[in-house]
């Protein structure tokens, strides 16, 4: 085959023109007709998303951060609600289920494994997908990635991720701020692409959109570089990290104390 998605136009007529059984033509047949009724609700549904979204600030704030589109962004905020239930961004990791176990017995070490996937199952897979794509890029995330994954392996360093965006987005919709390190041009392209999706009108003629600074290569990569000057800040921020000692004449914690 010399096309990868079989249900797109390429890939149907390669199908439609394979010698079949009758019956195995009509399976085929009843099987697309349901995977385009399908895809017809998917695009309604996708629809009435964006033209709820469209004037909520916080959808709109949470897709400045990079790897975080429309879908996942709006999930988020349907999950949380009102950001002021969390009075910190470890009670909105542990609220998605990204913080990890802790085994202790008395007063040994805490052992630290894997996450707890306690809460909001579809708002951690979002978290996810949205950090793959957000280690795809160049900026402090990416490097974050990198870091994590050296020591790892590729699937924690993604969750170490997701992990990171929530504290991210927790701290962007207490404090009401964009993310520092968005790139204007991929924001207003986004923001369009959710306006078309609203069933906003497209613009003809000569004027120009916000979104068309997109296509200018020039200014896309003008805004990588600055990314990549926050990642590489990042890296050296890290490497001057130093690990701290105990304190010296630190009194071990007694059962039954609390401070």
């Amino acid at each position: 085959m010399s096309h990868a998605d079989l249900f797109n136009g390429r890939g149907r007529a390669w199908l439609a023109a394979q010698p079949l059984p009758d019956d195995e033509r009509a399976a085929i047949d009843r099987h697309v007709r349901e995977l385009d009724r399908l895809a017809e609700d998917l695009a309604l549904l996708d629809r009435e998303i964006a033209q709820d979204a469209i004037d909520d600030s916080a959808v709109n704030r949470l897709m400045t951060i990079t790897g975080v589109n429309l879908a996942v962004a709006a999930g988020i905020v349907a999950a949380i609600g009102d950001i002021s239930r969390f009075n910190s961004p470890q009670k909105l990791v542990s609220y998605f289920g990204l913080n990890p176990r802790v085994r202790q017995s008395g007063l040994g070490a805490a052992h630290h494994g894997r996450i707890s996937k306690i809460g909001r199952s579809h708002a951690r897979a979002m978290l996810v997908e949205a950090a793959w794509a957000a280690a795809k890029a160049p900026g402090p995330l990416h490097a974050f990635f990198v870091r994590i994954r050296a020591r790892r392996g590729h699937q924690i360093a993604a969750v170490a991720v997701a992990r990171k965006l929530t504290v991210l987005c927790w701290h962007l919709l207490t404090k009401g701020e964009d993310y520092l390190w968005a790139r204007p041009a991929l924001v207003a392209i986004k923001t369009r692409a959710m306006q078309l999706q609203a069933g906003h009108p497209q613009q003809k003629g000569s004027r120009r959109g916000p979104a068309y600074a997109y296509n200018i290569k020039a200014l896309r990569d003008r805004e990588m570089l600055i990314a990549a000057q926050a990642e590489q800040s990042y890296e050296r921020l890290v490497t001057q990290w130093k690990p701290r000692r105990p304190k010296t004449g630190a009194r071990a914690p007694q059962l039954g104390r609390t401070k």
